[in-house]
């Protein structure tokens, strides 16, 4: 890893680190809010899935801390245990948005179903990708071609990370107006659960900007050794 590049990705640690923090600080106080419907996670879960006419979608527990997600392959909507089971602000949110995903799957959108299509290419280049980077610039003078490679698969988990902003946005969108709609919680509720998600959000945010700008450091190298030769 190159000094410039050390440096980018110091920055970007640091930021990730303030913005999770921000998250898990916001989570635990919201999670002390009750909701006005005294709902849980998996009864928002399920009333939203049957608001939207699916029904072939399961809502499960699993382990694990802020692990929530929905899973296209088998069609679940896995919420972890504080809020499958809890009934406050935070955890009508994350059921919220993850139902928001179910949607999206039921409605065809278009981004989420270009980011699954990705997956099997994101997984072959994350297996492979480190190595070749460091090949890459070890080899920079004598086998540039190495080092472009790498950026290609570099560039594919960044295509990624820049589709999944979309899909997590408009989850979100998505989760919020349901809850609005449904009146689960009254208008300050709806508020903090906006700012949870939106803090959520920016999470993948800088998980984007952060690959854009090191894919942006390994072309700059690239280029500086070809204009080299």
């Amino acid at each position: 890893m190159t000094p410039g590049i050390m440096f980018v990705s110091l920055i970007f640690v640091g930021i990730s680190f303030l913005v999770s923090y921000v998250l898990k600080s916001k989570f635990r106080a919201y999670s002390e809010v009750p909701t006005s419907s005294g709902f849980t996670g998996r009864q928002i879960a399920e009333k939203m899935l049957r608001d939207n006419n699916i029904y072939d979608v399961q809502v499960l527990s699993v382990d694990g801390f802020l692990s929530d997600h929905y899973n296209p392959a088998n069609k679940t909507v896995n919420l972890s245990p504080d809020v499958y089971a809890g009934a406050n602000v935070a955890a009508a949110a994350v059921a919220a948005h993850e139902c928001g995903h179910a949607v999206q799957h039921a409605a065809a959108y278009p981004w989420l179903g270009l980011r699954s299509r990705l997956v099997p290419a994101v997984q072959f280049s994350a297996s492979l990708v480190q190595w070749v980077l460091l090949g890459g610039i070890l080899l920079i003078n004598v086998f540039p071609q190495l080092l472009l490679a790498g950026i290609v698969l570099f560039g594919i988990t960044t295509v990624f990370a820049l589709i999944t902003l979309p899909v997590e946005f408009d989850a979100s969108r998505r989760a919020l107006a349901w809850l609005d709609r449904s009146q689960v919680m009254g208008p300050q509720e709806h508020d903090k659960a906006k700012n949870a998600l939106w803090w959520a959000a920016m999470t993948y945010v800088v998980a984007a900007l952060a690959s854009l700008a090191t894919l942006f450091q390994y072309i700059l190298i690239y280029m500086g050794a070809r204009d080299r030769r």
